[in-house]
């Protein structure tokens, strides 16, 4: 069976913009991810605030950080964009739910936005996938 779509091998510039796009979400995310782990009081404060009781504040640390594992490794990194993709559009729905401020709202949109645009920039398999159509 022969493929209708063809894939443009992947820029030297494409390739390093992906990866250092992707490493800006992933620090943010391993940031975000161990002040959770380490149950820092100020993200303790902040899940509170948001209405999640204080008890789950490691549990949602530590299923950050897997799925930001699950990304990093090559082999399953659009299975880990597809699983942050899932944690993230939680906390935009959280943010929804508590009224937060517009900022609130977009940062784990953007932050979703890089770790598919880095994706996409970086990797074949997913230009295959989602091809862009030129003109």
């Amino acid at each position: 069976m022969s493929s209708l779509t063809q894939t443009i091998p992947v820029s030297k510039n494409s390739f390093w913009a992906g990866h250092i796009i992707s490493a800006l979400a992933i620090l943010f995310l391993i940031f975000d991810g161990g002040i959770k782990v380490i149950q820092h009081p100020e993200a303790v404060g902040a899940t509170v605030q948001l209405g999640y009781p204080a008890e789950l504040v490691l549990g949602i640390g530590l299923v950050e950080l897997v799925c930001l594992a699950v990304y990093i490794i090559p082999q399953t990194s659009i299975l880990g964009a597809i699983l942050l993709t899932g944690f993230l559009g939680g906390a935009v729905a959280t943010q929804v739910r508590t009224g937060s401020g517009l900022f609130s709202l977009i940062f784990p949109v953007i932050i979703g936005a890089m770790i598919w645009g880095g994706l996409w920039l970086r990797d074949n398999r997913l230009r295959t996938l989602i091809p862009l159509r030129l003109p």
